[in-house]
């Protein structure tokens, strides 16, 4: 069956389009300066200050430094899929935020299967780094390529079956009804949020989702002391700028899709008049996320890298057993109730 879209529906499709993705550029350039301000607070140092009032402008000095520094591409590399790569990183990372709600009417579309169309689109990411790695033709980007690879494929699995149990008790693939499920309480006091009936489920999610955006501890793709930079060794100027983005593209994502399955998403305490409570979802929403950020960079600032073999080992032992027992308790609890 067709549906037809009116012209004010596809004007406020556009309105929608133009301020999700708009904010979400912008974010993800300033994420940038966040990162280097905490990182620098937690040792003690000032971190970017020099360019605008506290560092403000950095961002933007970096992303005119990318646009304008000389684009090198290695002589032996294979230049389509070299020059290919950064693109199937950063586009499916994208992706992921046309079905995110920000808020109860701030979201481009709401799909049935949201959930899995972001599971989806985001796995396509390691092609990215994987074609980057071997297209290099270079030993470091190639150990850093098969690394991630195979650190990416194993937490995958522990990612996506850390959800299941929360996808049984809301019977929803949709993101949107996702949080509405979590918009109840207990007592009139207590959010019926998932993280109460899911704490397992929520601590599986969280550590994959770490390794999944390839983030310390679990940065053996780039693991600088070892390999350099790792996949991304051999690129300069806007298509490590393409990396970079689609890294904190996944970062927002996973933190995204926490705050909707754990934390009740938009939902919070609603105050003030008509205008405000208008806007107060997705403030909520942002203000959860900037919380996961914050644990991110907090991790990354005070976390020691493992070694690759305790990372395969945590993944496959720890926490795949640890999702699918709770997948199997879920199961007969929600039977029996």
């Amino acid at each position: 069956m067709i549906e037809y879209v009116t012209g004010s529906e596809f004007i406020v499709l556009m309105i929608k389009i133009f301020v999700i993705f708009g904010g979400v550029m912008g974010a993800l350039a300033y994420l940038s300066w966040l990162e280097r301000k905490l990182m620098a607070r937690v040792q003690m140092r000032p971190g970017p200050t020099r360019v605008g009032p506290f560092g403000l402008l950095q961002p933007i000095a970096d992303g005119l430094k990318f646009l304008f520094k000389e684009d090198v591409i290695p002589t032996h590399s294979n230049r389509f899929l070299y020059i290919a790569a950064p693109i199937v990183s950063l586009v499916p990372a994208l992706l992921s935020f046309s079905v995110i709600p920000f808020g109860p009417s701030l979201q481009i579309t709401d799909l049935s299967v949201g959930l899995l169309f972001i599971f989806a689109v985001t796995s396509l990411g390691i092609y990215g780094i994987a074609l980057g790695g071997w297209a290099s033709n270079s030993k470091y980007p190639l150990m850093g390529a098969i690394r991630s690879s195979a650190q990416m494929i194993s937490y995958e699995l522990s990612l996506t079956l850390s959800v299941v149990g929360v996808l049984m008790i809301a019977n929803t693939l949709s993101l949107a009804e996702l949080v509405t499920a979590q918009q109840s309480t207990w007592l009139g006091i207590i959010p019926r949020w998932n993280i109460f009936l899911q704490p397992v489920a929520f601590v599986v999610y969280l550590v994959s989702a770490v390794a999944e955006t390839n983030r310390l501890p679990f940065d053996l793709a780039e693991s600088e002391q070892e390999l350099v930079a790792g996949w991304h060794t051999e690129y300069s100027s806007m298509k490590f700028a393409m990396f970079m983005l689609a890294e904190y593209a996944n970062v927002v994502t996973v933190s995204s899709l926490a705050t909707i399955m754990f934390f009740g998403g938009w939902t919070g305490p609603m105050f003030g008049p008509a205008l405000l409570q208008m806007a107060l979802p997705t403030v909520w929403f942002l203000l959860k996320v900037s919380i996961f950020i914050f644990f991110y960079v907090l991790m990354r600032a005070t976390v020691p890298r493992f070694r690759y073999d305790q990372l395969m080992r945590f993944g496959w032992k720890v926490l795949l057993p640890l999702s699918l027992a709770n997948i199997v308790v879920t199961s007969f609890v929600v039977a029996i109730s």
